[in-house]
């Protein structure tokens, strides 16, 4: 009913305004708990706002909760950018542990109904539903975070945002390298074989998978690794169980692109064990579950995407279909050194990140790896996008040419990942 009624709204502003709808495409973790609702009062410490604050209803529509690695980054980000603009915590409202179906349009449509003038989800696969609520609300700003549409929908109140994560991987991948070279220099490992448990085979895991692997490759060039999918964003038993097998085969270091503390918890166990094994996390500090295994995390800082937005929204300024930003603009970051980190590490970090900033490094430069044993000279992708069961084109983008001057320009033509090429030297197990 509530839909029936939302659609009756929308026609007769339709009729009366003439308001104009586009017609009516890799991923974030899948929810599991029941939908609930919690006002910023009483989730979120920020400080009241000012009289002088501005007027403003944020929508927050979370596909997991704070126990959750990747949603409580969003939820972390999301406090710190609106105490940054001195927006009052009651001015969001927020809804957790929303699946990734048609939830998403009522909760949507409900925010809206609510009074929400913008409204922010944090899932890949919230965003058709989203999409579905922007056309019937238009003047409601709706920014699905990781989606790939905005620029191709045809409409102006959708928004897409995601950082340049595959600049903190390739610096994790660094601080694993350093470790590896260590091991080896020693006499402690004779085989640079490392393993990693990504989630699903989508373009958003295959960067930065890709881009860890390359850090590595700048210390240790001989070094390989393997790939196990889980397909799943957030399984601890499955990553444990991933991250178990990959040690089997010798792996000395285990990365992941996975949300849940499993990998790095196996890792600990087999090197309490004697094993001589570490973890590279994602998202949070992994050094509470892998004290002695942990060397750092790839971590964003989602606080400067959302402020970015929030920003330009306030001010009425003509809002982007893309906001990204890496090292420069401290969007992206590492997590604090673990103490088994190789001596050295942190000057190589300040080096490598040094040289991200000033554009005399890139992660996917041409030059550092190998397709089917060719160089890599063009990758042209198209960026159009796909209907819900990948069987037609819904939006039609255009075809960009993505190496140039010699690099892969990852996440500057839309903000969400398109890197996927399959690089040597690194073998999917699954």
């Amino acid at each position: 009913m509530k839909k029936i009624i939302a659609l009756l709204a929308v026609m007769m502003m339709v009729f009366a305004l003439v308001a104009c709808a586009a017609p009516a495409p890799a991923a974030e973790p899948e929810a599991t708990a029941a939908a609930t609702e919690a006002p910023a009062a009483e989730a979120t410490a920020a400080p009241e706002a000012t009289a002088a604050a501005p007027a403003i209803k944020i929508g927050v529509i979370l596909v997991g909760d704070e126990n959750e690695g990747y949603t409580y980054a969003h939820i972390d980000g999301i406090k710190k950018a609106i105490e940054a603009l001195g927006i009052s915590a009651d001015s969001v409202i927020w809804k957790y542990s929303i699946p990734e179906d048609e939830t998403c349009y009522d909760t949507a449509v409900d925010l809206a109904e609510q009074g929400c003038t913008i409204i922010f989800s944090n899932s890949y696969s919230h965003q058709s539903y989203m999409i579905q609520a922007a056309e019937e609300y238009p003047d409601v700003m709706f920014c699905p975070a990781t989606g790939d549409t905005a620029a191709v929908c045809g409409l102006p109140n959708v928004v897409n945002f995601f950082p340049y994560t595959y600049e903190s991987r390739y610096v994790s991948g660094v601080v694993a390298g350093m470790k590896l070279k260590e091991l080896m220099d020693a006499g402690k490992v004779t085989d640079a074989h490392i393993g990693y448990v990504g989630a699903y085979p989508y373009a958003e895991v295959v960067s930065g998978y890709t881009a860890f692997f390359l850090g590595i490759k700048s210390i240790v060039p001989e070094a390989h690794m393997d790939v196990i999918y889980t397909n799943s964003w957030f399984d601890m038993t499955k990553e444990a169980e991933a991250a178990n097998t990959l040690m089997s085969m010798g792996c000395v270091i285990i990365g992941q692109h996975a949300d849940s503390t499993g990998a790095p918890s196996a890792v600990q166990a087999k090197h309490d064990a004697g094993q001589e094994v570490y973890s590279v996390g994602y998202n949070v500090d992994m050094l509470s579950v892998a004290p002695t295994a942990a060397l750092t995390s790839a971590q964003n800082n989602w606080s400067v995407l959302y402020k970015d937005i929030l920003t330009d929204f306030m001010s009425g300024a003509t809002m982007k279909h893309d906001y990204s930003g890496g090292y420069n603009e401290d969007a992206v970051q590492i997590s604090a050194l673990g103490e088994s980190c190789a001596a050295g590490t942190a000057d190589k970090v300040a080096e490598v990140i040094a040289g991200l900033k000033a554009g005399t490094l890139h992660v996917f430069d041409a030059a550092t790896f190998t397709v089917g044993g060719a160089a890599v000279t063009t990758a042209p992708f198209d960026f159009s996008t796909m209907n819900a069961d990948y069987t037609a084109v819904q939006y039609q983008g255009p075809t960009q040419e993505c190496i140039v001057d010699g690099y892969f320009h990852e996440s500057e033509f839309r903000s969400a990942p398109y890197f996927t090429l399959r690089i040597d030297g690194i073998t999917e197990l699954s």
